[in-house]
């Protein structure tokens, strides 16, 4: 039993964690080596503190971690998506006003290269033809339109 029992000791012994010593020499260049096993017995014994590392809090602080990257890249995403959304908008802003300013353009030139203008009537195929000062506003209604569309001409 008692032989059990040094055997028993020995190997728990064995097992335990044990921080080792550990020394700083230098070596002819004068690099500073860290060792367990000094080559030379001029080394200098360093006190190195062990602790062990507690894996519970560990991975709380990756996952918040994580938790802050992610909340991060959703920030960038949803900028880069406004930004993207309000460069589309000019961008359909300028094809409207490139529209309109065409549109502008062409009515401008048909008032301009009619003879008789007229409008439409309260039932359906009844005109009413303008007059010469109707013709005019007209004309120059259209030509206002036209440079408030596309700059002046």
């Amino acid at each position: 039993m008692n032989a059990t029992c040094k055997v028993l000791a020995l190997l728990i012994a064995a097992t335990t964690v044990h921080a080792g010593e550990v020394y700083k020499t230098t070596d002819a260049q004068g690099r500073p080596i860290y060792t367990d096993k000094p080559p030379t017995l001029p080394a200098e014994k360093l006190d190195v503190k062990s602790a062990t590392t507690d894996t519970v809090k560990v991975q709380g602080r990756h996952d918040a971690q994580i938790q802050g990257y992610a909340a991060t890249s959703a920030a960038n995403a949803q900028a880069e998506e406004a930004a993207a959304s309000q460069k589309a908008a000019a961008e359909l802003t300028n094809a409207d006003r490139t529209k309109r300013c065409q549109d502008a353009r062409d009515r401008y030139a048909r008032l301009q290269n009619s003879w008789r203008l007229y409008e439409a009537g309260p039932t359906e195929g009844e005109r009413r033809y303008l007059t010469s000062d109707e013709i005019d506003a007209a004309r120059a209604n259209a030509k206002q339109v036209m440079e408030e569309f596309c700059g002046q001409p």
